[in-house]
């Protein structure tokens, strides 16, 4: 098992500071944010993000994306990719690059519910089982592309889209090559919606269990009442060793079901400065892997471990 860092939750770095910390606090690798954000007057994890690729002229800033992630010593865990599956243009795009970089799978975004919101777009007021088709559709596109460019394309389980869940993301994928789509499971979305339990929903996946992201989630309760006069609750993101969900029970799954592969830490919390986040993440799933016994790369001393 090898552990990056998503560029989408380190903000207030450059691309050469992230790749400088990242490697220096031991990470394995970087899963870069590639998208055209808006501008902020303050560096945000949505807008204004230093560490983020721009897709306009994405093809002239590979060559820098590859010196600054092989001079840092960094692998890639993947590309995170916003070009969503019925963007043609851009998901070839997205995969054509990915290829060149050597970053072997890229996140190629579903459709949203047909009343999110989601990326400040408008709701498409379609029904769930038409937007699925829809997806399904464009899928077995994006399944043909990314076996031309010999990359993985990655469905993400991600609350307000078609793929909440680990159960619905195999039924849209279901006799897809394994090979060139697979999926990104992710701790701390499905706190919010899609939960299953994780050993079952990770061996459902099987083949398609591509990837893996994690973050931790917590629901709170507020002073609000709906028109009904019930409580309001609402989410936030939280540490990784504050929130809802057990990230020592998700890697024994993980185990479980034999996962090796990469892990992608987006934590969107805020209660650490950036660094200090980071390198405590780090600490943190180092020794929760080895207590879930999972075999991580370069594995830290255990008087090291302690200190985290």
């Amino acid at each position: 098992m090898k552990f990056s860092v998503f560029t989408a939750s380190t903000p207030d770095w450059t691309p050469q500071q992230a790749v400088s910390e990242l490697s220096a606090q031991g990470w394995h690798g970087i899963e870069w944010r590639v998208t055209d954000q808006a501008d902020a007057p303050e560096p945000g994890f949505w807008a204004g993000n230093k560490a983020t690729w721009p897709m306009t002229g994405l093809e002239d800033s590979i060559p820098e994306i590859a010196r600054l992630t092989s001079e840092a010593g960094l692998e890639y865990s993947g590309l995170g990719g916003y070009a969503r599956c019925d963007d043609h243009d851009g998901v070839e795009r997205v995969l054509a690059a990915t290829a060149a970089l050597g970053a072997r799978q890229v996140r190629v975004n579903v459709l949203p519910l047909g009343n999110s919101t989601m990326g400040g777009q408008e709701p498409s007021g379609l029904s769930y089982p038409e937007l699925f088709d829809a997806t399904r559709e464009h899928y077995e596109w994006v399944a043909g592309r990314a076996a031309h460019h010999g990359v993985k394309a990655l469905v993400e389980l991600h609350h307000g889209t078609v793929t909440a869940s680990a159960s619905s993301a195999r039924r849209l994928l279901d006799g897809l090559d394994p090979n060139h789509v697979g999926v990104i499971h992710d701790l701390g979305n499905l706190l919010i919606e899609g939960w299953e339990s994780p050993l079952p929903a990770l061996e459902l996946l099987g083949p398609y269990l591509a990837h893996v992201h994690v973050k931790n989630a917590r629901w709170v309760r507020t002073d609000d009442r709906d028109e009904a006069g019930a409580a309001v609750w609402v989410n936030e993101w939280a540490p990784l060793t504050e929130g809802q969900g057990s990230v020592l029970a998700y890697f024994k799954a993980l185990a479980a079901v034999g996962y090796d592969a990469w892990v992608t830490v987006e934590d969107f919390s805020t209660d650490l400065p950036l660094g200090e986040r980071t390198a405590g993440n780090l600490h943190f799933l180092r020794h929760t892997a080895e207590l879930a016994g999972l075999t991580v790369n370069g594995s830290l001393p255990a008087d090291s471990l302690s200190k985290g």
